[in-house]
């Protein structure tokens, strides 16, 4: 069975289209005195791999809501391809939503939890049913149908949620932290099958996570949200590589912060060279403390010049005795120019 027969539409195809799948414009969301969300603006384009990312209380969890129409807007516009859906209820929103905990029903079975839209909405028995096998195909668990959810792993759960999302056709599948429940293993290897997935089907996803691997891993672009606000908005490589803030900077991975005449810029630690305490280049300094995490270990070094540098360096050669035995030998540490950023600005120093 062709799993790409599943959307009647793949919006990938359509992906020139100068209409986003998702547009929010100058929403606002207050609970009290806090304020979740803070005038966002924000377009997603058909056919993306879209995640919103940032710490407990950062607004992106309050934002898919928003979306989905869980929450209203205190102010703004929600608008999906074009159309204002702000004050439609989540039924009447060509959105689904994947969670956390899965919401299967376990008095039913596989396939009644995954076609149970289907019914709701009246679909014919038959048709129900291609569907339904056609959705489990492609999560790649077509012979579970008749079991109960109890009988599956988490990760076999989780498939199925998303066959019961992805089974309705909608134009844009939510994902609110749906790995956050699974063992480190297993969310690696559905992080990889998620974006299979999507580009299988062709359909918008919009995803929550507060894991800066996880987005780093599946995104098309992300959003790193702060405070209720956008902090930085780009590809994975832009977002890592330039981190427009200090915030983005210190969130997204380890970053480095050199002060100089008063401005400040990023380093990341795998960008930085250590070489012995020799040679005119560089600043030098002293390895304070040494952490070997397997395939590679993290130096931090402290400057003559005050402050400390994190470094980090594969274990391509060096072995755990000698990586932690180099702890307070002297050390030059270089880097290259264009690896340095300005934070604020994204400047180059």
């Amino acid at each position: 069975m062709a799993t790409h027969a599943l959307p009647e539409t793949p919006p990938r195809q359509q992906s020139a289209r100068a209409t986003p799948d998702v547009r929010l414009v100058g929403v606002r969301k207050t609970y009290g005195e806090v304020v979740a969300v803070a005038r966002v603006d924000l377009e997603i384009a058909a056919g993306e791999f879209f995640t919103l990312l940032g710490p407990s209380g950062s607004g992106k969890t309050t934002t898919l809501r928003l979306i989905a129409g869980f929450e209203q807007p205190d102010a703004g516009e929600v608008r999906l391809a074009g159309v204002d859906i702000t004050h439609r209820p989540p039924y009447a929103r060509d959105v689904n939503t994947v969670f956390q905990d899965y919401a299967l029903f376990p008095h039913m079975t596989v396939g009644e939890n995954v076609g149970y839209g289907l019914r709701v909405k009246g679909v014919p028995r038959r048709e129900r049913a291609r569907r339904v096998a056609e959705a489990l195909e492609l999560v790649r668990l077509p012979n579970v149908a008749a079991r109960k959810p109890v009988q599956l792993s988490g990760g076999q759960r989780q498939r199925i949620a998303l066959a019961r999302s992805l089974v309705n056709h909608p134009r844009v599948l939510l994902l609110d932290e749906p790995l956050g429940a699974l063992d480190l293993k297993l969310r690696q290897e559905m992080q990889i099958e998620l974006k299979r997935i999507q580009q299988d089907v062709g359909l918008t996803f919009v995803y929550v996570t507060h894991d800066q691997e996880e987005a780093l891993t599946m995104s098309d672009r992300l959003a790193v949200f702060s405070e209720g606000r956008i902090e930085q908005l780009g590809t994975p490589a832009e977002v890592y590589e330039r981190p427009a803030t200090e915030f983005v900077a210190g969130f997204i991975g380890v970053s480095n912060i050199i002060e100089r005449d008063g401005r400040r810029f990023t380093v990341r630690p795998e960008k930085i060279e250590m070489r012995d305490d020799s040679g005119r280049s560089g600043e030098r300094g002293r390895i304070r403390d040494v952490v070997y995490v397997g395939m590679f270990t993290r130096y931090i070094v402290e400057l003559d010049s005050g402050g400390e540098l994190t470094v980090v360096k594969q274990n391509l050669e060096s072995s755990s005795r000698e990586a932690l035995e180099s702890r307070g030998k002297r050390v030059r540490l270089e880097w290259r120019p264009e690896h340095t950023f300005e934070i604020g600005t994204g400047g180059r120093e």
